[in-house]
């Protein structure tokens, strides 16, 4: 599976431009998916040197990702390009919320 995971207010606590307390039991719970083989996408708007940052400090935390606000390289070779929209089986942010069609 392919987790595209947001960092401002999910990963760590909302504190931009600088960067908040770490949400531990998140930062945990993706490792453990890492570490059974998911593939991990860093998915947040901070580019340049904050993005950097933001690299620097999930790695601090032994959280490493698969790629930063790109697609996975193989997926960019299975579709020839890569898309401005990220792929991923699920998206996890602070914003997004689950809902169920009828009868399920």
């Amino acid at each position: 599976m392919i987790y595209a995971i947001d960092f401002d207010g999910y990963l760590c606590k909302s504190a931009w431009p600088d960067i908040g307390d770490p949400n531990t039991d998140i930062i945990e719970h993706f490792k453990a998916l890492k570490a059974e083989g998911h593939k991990l996408i860093l998915w947040t708007c901070r580019e340049g040197q904050a993005l950097r940052d933001a690299i620097n400090w999930c790695m601090k935390q032994g959280l490493h990702f698969d790629a930063y606000n790109s697609n996975l390289p193989e997926m960019n070779a299975l579709f020839g390009n890569d898309s401005r929209k990220i792929g991923a089986d699920f998206y996890c942010d602070d914003k997004n919320y689950w809902l169920m069609p009828e009868g399920d």
